[in-house]
């Protein structure tokens, strides 16, 4: 049998800005001011992932150590399923700030959307609406990946309680491990669909920039975590 991990792929984009000193604050300089707040807000969004991910591999260590026991050894198997059913939960608290962070970020964006109408230049407005949309649909990916995520959390959770009964059968288990590798391929799915969302953000919101003739300068700074699908095999 084959039990899929997922590993978070996240892209961010970096900004070192640099207004140029001018007396009254043009539509499209507070536009960039509520751009980069959100950017700030999301902040806690990008800290989580380094916990998240250091805790998803202790978790693979857990199961790595319990595929390797025989039922002889089932006191050890059950006190290796509570610390990663422990480790889940805490897993499953993260996710949750991680969401708060998300949602304070949206809210700070959707503050540009009654100032974009005052945007004389056509062109500009036009590049204003399309980062806007790819931004929204940024956010609504980002739920279907919260959503997926914690249906795979769940899942596991059910994994490591089954564990625990000396009467489980190898089908039920089978059945079961195979729910979760199909839910984690939701996961990934979402996952790659936020990750586009967010690199065509980024692009659109340095040509808005462009075009609006807002001095920043731009440093890249993607942060990434491989994605992969430890698979490992019971015997």
């Amino acid at each position: 049998m084959i039990f899929k991990k997922w590993k978070p792929i996240f892209f961010c984009m970096s900004f070192i800005v640099i207004l140029s000193a001018c007396n009254n604050t043009t539509v499209e300089e507070e536009i960039h001011i509520h751009l980069e707040e959100a950017v700030r807000l999301e902040a806690d969004f990008e800290n989580q992932q380094s916990e998240i991910t250091q805790l998803e591999m202790e978790e693979q260590e857990i199961y790595n150590e319990i595929i390797d026991l025989g039922m002889d050894e089932f006191d050890q198997i059950t006190d290796l399923s509570e610390r990663a059913i422990e480790n889940i939960n805490t897993r499953t608290n993260l996710i949750a700030l991680e969401k708060e962070s998300i949602q304070a970020s949206q809210k700070e964006f959707q503050k540009i959307e009654g100032l974009m109408e005052d945007i004389t230049d056509e062109e500009v407005k036009s590049k204003a609406n399309s980062m806007f949309e790819v931004m929204n649909n940024r956010y609504t990916s980002y739920e279907q990946l919260n959503e997926s995520y914690l249906d795979s959390l769940e899942l596991e959770s059910e994994l490591y309680e089954m564990l625990q009964r000396e009467e489980l059968k190898q089908e039920e288990l089978t059945e079961h491990i195979n729910k979760i590798n199909d839910s984690y391929q939701k996961v990934l799915d979402a996952n790659e669909q936020f990750n586009q969302y967010t690199v065509k953000y980024n692009e659109l919101k340095k040509e808005f920039y462009d075009l609006a003739g807002i001095d920043v300068s731009f440093e890249e700074n993607p942060t990434t975590n491989d994605e992969g699908s430890n698979e490992n095999s019971e015997e």
